[in-house]
């Protein structure tokens, strides 16, 4: 987990501060630029669509969006760990939730807190405001006031209403429980569990659990006061559900001894280790307490090693976490217009997210989670968040249930194309980025920074060290000067700083090496050793002798300048003839490859083909197919461009089973429609352009210029293809995000070639 520091505070409300303030707004999806536009989006054009829905509600999911707009909805009374914090201080959780609705689902959401604690006042608020939404999601409210809320509103509205922190978790817990068991080889029916916790959650998962198979006289709950027993007079409605009267009044310690499975929706570290002890053989335990779970993961594991456990927790596996259900669910019930989100279609939920963990796991999210062989078993019984197959395993399941229990108002009728309709929601340009990040957290490696004196560079490290992507941070520079500049911004994290010119064993010894080199290319050790003390080649140096995983530079001088110090030192791979510069741009058709936007000026037909072929090795390491377009000033002209079209001969014949084609114009290479339209010859025809080579450095450097320049996509690069070991060149003067993205791909190539 990350370390909470003063830093992370100050980042954070920096981060929802930032102009523009918060996390979410609001876009218009229709043109607007004309007068036309503007009288067909409102008078009189607007009067059309009002008269329609006049004349049948239903059409509001035609003409408006409703049919893909969800309220997150609060009164602030239950807000994280944090409790009745009020609605307006719960503002800023409710946008999330909304941003994890749209990157999960591609969901738009209203959060709305309303300032009302009466139950009955709140319900014909939220009542009063619904033609608006498709669906409602209640968040952090209090139980047992939690419960009333959500009952009253399915009964009263026609459409999805679900308190999250209640079914979230039992189906996401459910579905690990099902695996869990399964995995143990024990009966479902003959499972003893105990339950600590008694609020909202806990409850709910608890229900779930019983319609999985749980019986009823094998459960034992826990609130704050002890045991759920028939004889205590505090128990509210839902408490007594689970009250039992056919066994004595327990402590946890007696009611744990020979149990099957806890369930740990309470506080942390009250599963203390001689309790886990005495559960019976292959315990389940899922001790879902945050930050701090009721056992601490190693421990659990240390002590019971047949033991089989989640948390709520990232850094664990199997964690149980509510992004693997929410979004789905609400998409499933959205799309076929569902009057409510009833029992069918939580447990279509549960067992869909079940059975998708005993499938094969895509080569994509090994790599996000740097496995090898992610596969069903102890470690792996819920998929994990960033598994892209969840959209469509889920929502199909949700919106089949809602279907065959009679409560959607709009059937689907075609599953393949709505699958297909699925995936093109996903907001791939941040998804993308979210899996890398992840993946670089699963292995830090050691960076050195060359322009330590740089604010942008510590800061970038700061954030770089906090989210635990880097291991051990180095910056070269004047040490002075490096912590005056982290004293004058409040920068407090640990580095390891380095002046090359006080390193003089270093030099003599880095000196000689690159020496021996280059000795008959005409550098002297007098020269050697001039050279070691800049910091450039001493951070090369470093990485070549293994001192460092990966060395990043160019913040303060010149790209050329910047990368002559990584070839004189480190060099091109063996099998690689000349190194080529790649840029990745984040969009909303998925990620863009640009190659070479930063080292070959005029490349040769052989060594595009070698450029593409290298672009397309790196592509792979993401798990997307490479599409790639050979790009020209001309379409399918071999006379004007004869370089491009050799180099597209040479890969048809050399590599048949590589998707390439050109010479292709930009807009046609990335308008799939008029690319089948005119030239429906064309190997990329039906096939989305990922990967675009250019015919020469200049044309590649001034569209990614062009691209950085307009400010709303996201880059990484350049990223440096052929070098003999990690060694990357920022553009000069990146910001803190660029700078962060491409350490980030630093450590993923230091990943790999280890």
């Amino acid at each position: 987990m990350r370390k909470k520091t003063n830093n992370f505070r100050e980042e954070s409300l920096n981060y929802h501060s930032q102009f523009p303030s918060g996390k979410i707004q609001i876009t218009p999806t229709k043109k607007y630029s004309s007068q036309r536009d503007l009288s067909l989006a409102y008078s009189p054009g607007v009067a059309e669509p009002c008269k329609e829905i006049a004349s049948s509600s239903k059409k509001a999911y035609k003409y408006t969006s409703k049919g893909n707009l969800v309220a997150v909805i609060t009164n602030g009374s239950a807000v994280l760990g944090l409790g009745n914090i009020g609605a307006l201080a719960s503002k800023p959780v409710m946008e999330g939730k909304a941003l994890l609705f749209k990157i999960f689902s591609g969901i738009d959401v209203f959060d709305i807190e309303i300032n009302e604690s009466n139950p009955e006042k709140f319900v014909n608020i939220v009542k009063s405001i619904s033609p608006t939404f498709g669906g409602i999601n209640l968040e952090d409210i209090k139980a047992p006031e939690a419960f009333e809320i959500e009952r009253k509103l399915k009964m009263e509205l026609d459409i999805p209403v679900m308190h999250d922190d209640q079914h979230g978790t039992a189906i996401i817990s459910g579905a690990a429980l099902l695996n869990a068991i399964d995995f143990v080889k024990k009966d479902i029916h003959k499972i003893k569990m105990v339950v600590n916790g008694a609020g909202a959650a806990a409850i709910s998962c608890t229900k779930t659990y019983k319609q999985l198979g749980i019986k009823s006289e094998n459960i034992l709950m826990f609130d704050s006061k002890g045991l759920l027993h028939s004889s205590r007079t505090d128990l509210n409605k839902e408490k007594k559900e689970f009250s039992v009267n056919n066994y004595p009044i327990l402590t946890l310690e007696q009611a744990i001894k020979n149990s099957d499975v806890f369930i740990g929706l309470s506080i942390g570290g009250i599963l203390k280790p001689h309790m886990l002890k005495s559960m019976s053989i292959n315990p389940i335990v899922f001790a879902m307490a945050n930050p701090d779970p009721e056992i601490d993961y190693n421990l659990a594991i240390k002590i019971r090693p047949d033991v089989v456990m989640a948390t709520g927790r990232s850094d664990y596996p199997n964690q149980v976490n509510n992004v693997l259900g929410f979004p789905y669910i609400f998409r499933g019930a959205l799309d076929v217009h569902a009057r409510v989100i009833n029992d069918e279609m939580k447990l279509a939920a549960v067992y869909a997210i079940a059975s998708l963990a005993k499938e094969p796991v895509p080569e994509q999210v090994n790599i996000v989670y740097n496995k090898k062989n992610l596969s069903f078993g102890k470690e792996y019984i819920i998929p994990k968040p960033f598994d892209n197959r969840l959209i469509t395993r889920v929502a199909p399941a949700v919106a089949k249930a809602a279907i065959d229990s009679g409560v959607a108002k709009n059937p689907i009728l075609n599953w393949k194309e709505y699958k297909e309709k699925l995936l093109d929601r996903m907001g791939y340009e941040s998804k993308i980025l979210r899996m890398i990040q992840n993946r670089a957290k699963t292995n830090p490696k050691k960076i050195v920074f060359c322009d330590g004196e740089e604010y942008n560079i510590l800061k970038s490290i700061q954030i770089l060290n906090e989210e635990g992507i880097i291991s051990t941070p180095i910056v070269l520079g004047n040490e002075k000067c490096i912590k005056r500049l982290m004293a004058e911004n409040h920068l407090d994290f640990k580095l390891k700083i380095i002046d090359p010119i006080k390193e003089e064993n270093k030099i003599e010894y880095f000196s000689k090496i690159l020496w021996k080199r280059r000795n008959r290319k005409g550098l002297t050790l007098y020269e050697s050793k001039i050279r070691m003390r800049t910091n450039n080649h001493f951070g090369a140096m470093m990485v070549d002798q293994g001192e460092s995983d990966a060395v990043i530079t160019g913040y303060s001088r010149s790209f050329s300048l910047s990368l002559r110090p990584m070839l004189e030192v480190i060099g091109k791979a063996p099998s690689v003839q000349k190194i080529a510069g790649m840029m990745i741009l984040l969009t909303k058709k998925g990620p863009l490859f640009l190659a070479d936007t930063a080292v070959i000026p005029d490349p040769t037909s052989e060594e595009l083909a070698k450029i593409a072929i290298m672009v397309s090795n790196v592509v792979k390491e993401f798990d997307i197919e490479p599409h790639v377009a050979m790009l020209s000033f001309q379409n399918f002209s071999s006379e004007i461009s004869s370089k491009v079209s050799k180099t597209v001969s040479f890969l048809h014949e050399k590599y048949p089973d590589l998707i390439v084609d050109g010479e292709l114009q930009p807009d046609f290479a990335l308008n799939e429609f008029l690319l089948a339209s005119k030239f429906p010859f064309s190997k990329l025809v039906k096939k989305k352009a990922n990967i675009f080579i250019f015919p020469n450095m200049e044309s590649g450097n001034l569209t990614y210029k062009f691209i950085r320049g307009l400010g709303n996509i996201q880059t990484i690069g350049p990223i440096m293809l052929g070098m003999r070991k990690p060694a990357h060149v920022m553009q000069m003067q990146s910001n803190i995000e660029e700078i962060v993205n491409l350490a980030t791909i630093s450590v993923i190539d230091a990943q790999i070639r280890n």
